[in-house]
């Protein structure tokens, strides 16, 4: 056959004749595993829509049309129609529309059927570059049953090379017209309506973290996905780990999935309300995320490996509900992070105003904040109320929009996860975006001025007017400090992008703080929820909604926060704090009331060790320490360090040491080291008998300086007093730290004060601490200082 290419005879070498997704489908099918399910099909080629042109003597007046568009934009919605008018007039050559009718018997003969269900797709030749994603500028056609059927659907991809955005997109792009040219793809169907589909990429997409593949997934064929139509559940895997052998999910989040896209009964596909118990359950199970994440490396390897640069990939997957397989039905390179590795440059964004109304959240796109008018567009015949300068706000974004998309500063959805079409095309574009809102459409007014913070990890607030915000760019190539700098983290959706500062890993990673925003239930209403009202119940029922019981809950979504932070910063050090809630902070959790009583002095109250072996909190110790050993032997993250705070006696060390044992948290196996926080001047005083129990310290400012002065540091009557630099504080500090070096133990320090005070950090440093644990925001000034002093 003169116009069509099976994929087992095609592969990248053939990207002028079949485009880039067809000849990486035929570079996958040819040399990737076996193992790996892709599914057949064949590639029309550039050849056929060629012919298409020249037998319609279409050539050189399309030629002259799209010149007259480069002279005038304004005129390409006037070309577009005349050029699509023209091929739709345009009669398929029967030489060509004779080899797709055999083509596609042969198919579907293949799959034992007389007329299988096919997916029509386009595969323009400087589709899917390393520099250009062309997200959704071609149609794509799915349950195509019938050759004739093929054949209208492969017609209608080729007048759609010639849509408005594609013409636009193509000029911006600098793509040479007359070199370009649409092949079509026939590819076999996943029965994904009967099972779920989506989009996977080899790294993280907000922040180009290489480690990871990101996973979003929804129930139905994957158009909902691709097109942003559902806010899609959402996995996070780490590369490292998972090829070691261990189960490492970091991340993972229920999406809504309110609505799927599956077969009509006469054909074509419909959308339909997702059953509400496939709205609470997860599109994916463990082991199924696991495969995939298998093959997305392995794909990754192959085509980094044969290109000899590093090649991460945006890969389309389906599950078929019939046979509960996995398959690629595409793979293409990543075209946003992989062309910014290696940079020393890092801007920050601070948001300077905090007491603004939150309007919406949702996931962020970027890491900017940016401010501007909302138009709140929910129909695209609308979409020329935008305005150059705007904030974009609107249900969904398909390729249509791309053209108006570029006059915009921000983008603000309703539905669409990490990887659907608004935040592919916003992160191509360089926009901030808030994906996901649900309600952002609704709360929004058109006109209203409004501020988008994407500033603090993945997730995007929306405000109410025009707040002030300051940026930083720094460069920190070269920058390094001589004493081992660290840094502190509690949020572990920043951990990524933190890990990129020139730190050797994370002093103080705070539990309580990743407990009050990761869970946000007190943990002995999960274990006893006999205890509780009905209406108390029913909330836990609805959060914990997915899991496979109130525990699972706990110990999942805490062990994927730590291995969040873990992974970001492997093999560096990660010193994990184990929780130190006074009881008026337990009490504002869920269901805290009904087991936190009231004290007058929470400071000093039931905190830290006390707690750990106590009769009516240890069960939630255990859960507490069930997630640290998920989070280093199942996931496999050994560079978790575990800190005890709060430590008043030596004997409470030793027996909270013991309970840690008894639930699989034993000192020295798995390499697992202690830590003892040192913040009460008995910690001090008797360090030398702490360090037999203990691998290292870390100095609690905060608490120090309280019990050292006798102030209670949340009194504001007394503000004046907390100071950490007073004298009698640093000479506790100087005690400690020639304590634990006569004891041959590491100490280092992660209170407040070397971030707050340059005078504090320089004190500590000619002290000979061991190492600083700075907030994030401080690292680069303090290694900026150091520099200027050089």
């Amino acid at each position: 056959m003169m116009y069509i290419k099976f994929f087992n005879q095609i592969s990248l070498k053939d990207v002028k004749i079949v485009g880039g997704k067809n000849a990486a489908l035929g570079q996958m099918i040819q040399y990737v595993p076996s193992s790996m399910c892709i599914p057949d099909g064949f590639a029309i080629t550039v050849d056929g829509y060629r012919l298409l042109l020249e037998k319609n003597n279409l050539t050189m007046e399309i030629h002259n049309l799209i010149n007259s568009v480069h002279k005038n934009l304004d005129h390409v919605h006037e070309v577009g129609t005349k050029i699509r008018t023209l091929v739709a007039q345009a009669q398929i050559p029967h030489e060509l529309m004779q080899e797709i009718f055999q083509a596609y018997q042969e198919l579907s003969q293949k799959y034992g059927v007389d007329s299988c269900d096919v997916a029509v797709r386009s595969s323009a030749t400087a589709e899917d570059s390393a520099s250009a994603s062309f997200a959704g500028q071609q149609e794509t056609f799915v349950n195509i049953v019938g050759a004739q059927a093929v054949v209208d659907a492969y017609h209608k991809a080729c007048i759609s090379l010639f849509t408005d955005r594609s013409i636009a997109y193509r000029i911006e792009k600098k793509i040479n017209e007359y070199e370009i040219g649409i092949s079509v793809g026939v590819q076999k169907m996943v029965r994904s309506d009967l099972g779920s589909s989506g989009v996977m990429f080899t790294l993280d997409t907000e922040t180009g973290f290489k480690d990871v593949v990101l996973i979003n997934a929804s129930y139905g064929l994957g158009e909902s996905v691709v097109s942003g139509a559902v806010n899609p559940d959402e996995f996070c895997i780490d590369k490292r780990m998972l090829s070691k052998g261990y189960k490492p999910l970091i991340k993972k989040t229920l999406g809504s999935k309110a609505t799927r896209m599956v077969y009509g009964h006469n054909g074509g596909v419909v959308q339909e309300v997702t059953p509400v118990a496939l709205q609470n359950t997860y599109s994916l199970s463990d082991e199924q995320v696991f495969e995939l994440a298998r093959q997305a490396i392995i794909l990754e390897k192959y085509f980094s490996d044969m290109h000899g640069a590093w090649t991460p990939l945006d890969i389309e997957w389906a599950l078929d509900g019939r046979d509960n397989k996995l398959y690629i039905v595409q793979a293409r390179p990543e075209t946003v992070h992989v062309h910014e590795q290696g940079g020393a440059d890092i801007a920050y964004y601070t948001l300077d105003d905090h007491t603004a109304k939150l309007l919406v959240s949702g996931q962020a796109i970027g890491q900017k904040i940016v401010t501007g008018t909302a138009r709140v567009i929910k129909n695209f015949s609308d979409v020329s109320m935008l305005q150059a300068g705007d904030i974009l706000v609107t249900t969904m974004t398909n390729p249509d929009w791309v053209p108006y998309m570029k006059k915009a500063v921000g983008i603000v959805t309703d539905f669409g996860g990490r990887t659907c079409h608004a935040a592919i095309v916003s992160r191509e574009l360089g926009l901030t975006a808030v994906v996901g809102t649900e309600h952002g459409t609704s709360t929004i007014k058109n006109g209203q001025k409004i501020t988008l913070d994407c500033s603090n990890g993945s997730v995007g607030s929306i405000y109410d007017g025009v707040l002030v915000y300051h940026t930083d760019t720094v460069s920190y190539k070269g920058l390094r400090s001589q004493m081992p700098l660290l840094v502190n983290l509690a949020d572990p959706d920043s951990a990524f992008k933190t890990s990129f500062l020139p730190t050797q890993g994370v002093g103080l990673a705070r539990l309580e703080f990743i407990i009050t925003h990761m869970i946000g239930i007190h943990p002995m209403a999960l274990i006893q929820p006999e205890k509780l009202d009905n209406k108390t119940r029913q909330t836990i029922s609805t959060m914990t909604a997915g899991y496979a019981s109130n525990r699972a809950f706990f110990i999942e979504r805490l062990s994927q926060a730590l291995g969040m932070i873990a992974s970001a910063f492997y093999p560096r050090q990660v010193i994990v704090r184990l929780s130190d809630f006074k009881t008026n902070e337990y009490r504002n959790f869920i269901g805290g009331s009904f087991f936190e009583h009231v004290e007058e002095n929470p400071m000093l109250g039931m905190r830290g060790a006390a707690r750990y072996t106590d009769a009516a909190y240890a069960p939630a110790f255990e859960l507490e320490c069930a997630a640290l050993v998920h989070a280093r032997t199942i996931m496999g993250f050994d560079n978790i360090k575990i800190m005890i705070p709060f430590v008043r006696t030596v004997s409470e060390a030793e027996r909270v040491i013991d309970k840690m044992a008894s639930y699989g948290l034993s000192r020295g196996v798995n390499n697992l080291e202690l830590y003892m926080m040192v913040e009460i001047p008995s910690n001090v005083i008797l360090i030398k008998e702490f360090s037999a129990l203990f691998d290292g310290f870390s100095i609690g400012s905060n608490d120090l300086t309280q019990l050292t002065l006798g102030v209670d540091r949340d009194s504001t009557s007394l503000v004046q007093l907390f100071d950490e630099r007073d004298p009698a504080v640093k000479k506790m500090i100087q005690w400690a730290i020639a304590g634990a070096h006569e004891a041959h133990k590491p100490i280092g320090i992660c209170g407040q004060a070397p971030s707050d005070y340059p005078e504090m950090a320089q004190f500590l440093i000619d002290e000979k601490i061991d190492s600083l644990s700075l907030n994030a925001d401080a690292i680069i000034p303090f290694l900026l200082r150091i520099a200027d002093k050089k």
